[in-house]
């Protein structure tokens, strides 16, 4: 029995192929493994369910492994860490889980084990969301990705003569690209909460930014580089992602 159901444009959006552009790989036992990022799975979730439209929660999390070992070319003393964890994903009235496991290798136990909890998490969160379709990464399933598409470029358009008008740029075109400018107070109070983050996560925030939209290392600020629609649903996916570690990071320290 149906519980609910989405809408047209959102079983649209579940039911369509995945685009190549936002898969990476990543070599393991002499594999090629294609996989979703975290934040591109955080991101999907949010598209399509809309940012107040779903929930995750982290159900179980437990150590199953902690030994002594050698970090790094140096063989300095270190530890190494597993975790797995098991998360829920709520749309309305459905629920889907799933499970994972994170390794952390580091000098520093405590950080060991912080990566390793934060992979099982992410882990296990972008399983559950799997079952929601291929925009999740579900495609990638499939040995043949046969539901795993290239993104098509548009045809270039013919020279405009200089004595014809030129064409304005429809706004739907900036829409879909995630082009359309943002006004000054959606900036300003963006600014305002990234200014906010603590530190360490700020750092990280800044360095994230400029990795994905290819700030030049010689801007000194991101400040005036955030103005359109694309940066605001990209920080607006940092934002949940930090509340929900701090999230877990409060409840570990409360248990």
């Amino acid at each position: 029995m149906r519980t609910t159901a989405f809408s047209p444009e959102q079983i649209a959006a579940l039911s369509a192929p995945l685009d190549r552009a936002k898969v990476q790989t990543r070599s393991q036992a002499g594999r090629s493994l294609a996989y979703l990022e975290g934040w591109q799975a955080i991101a999907e979730a949010n598209r399509i369910f809309g940012f107040d439209g779903w929930e995750r929660e982290t159900i179980a999390v437990q150590c199953v492994a902690e030994r002594e070992r050698t970090v790094g070319s140096s063989n300095r003393a270190g530890w190494g860490v597993t975790y797995t964890a098991r998360v829920r994903i709520r749309v309305g009235e459905v629920i889907r889980e799933g499970s994972g496991a994170g390794h952390g290798i580091d000098a520093d136990l405590g950080q060991a084990h912080e990566s390793a909890i934060k992979e099982a998490e992410t882990d296990a969160m972008k399983r559950a969301l799997m079952t929601f379709g291929n925009p999740f990464g579900l495609a990638l399933y499939d040995k043949q990705q046969r539901e795993v598409t290239n993104t098509v470029a548009p045809p270039p358009r013919s020279p405009v003569p200089s004595s014809a008008p030129s064409q304005p740029v429809q706004s739907t075109d900036l829409a879909e690209a995630g082009l359309e400018p943002l006004d000054p107070a959606t900036v300003q109070k963006l600014l305002a909460t990234v200014r906010c983050l603590p530190r360490p996560a700020l750092e990280g925030f800044t360095k994230a930014f400029r990795k994905r939209f290819q700030v030049p290392a010689e801007v000194p600020s991101i400040a005036d580089r955030i103005c359109q629609r694309r940066h605001h649903d990209w920080i607006e996916t940092f934002l949940v992602s930090h509340r929900e570690v701090r999230l877990t990071d409060q409840h570990q320290a409360a248990a």
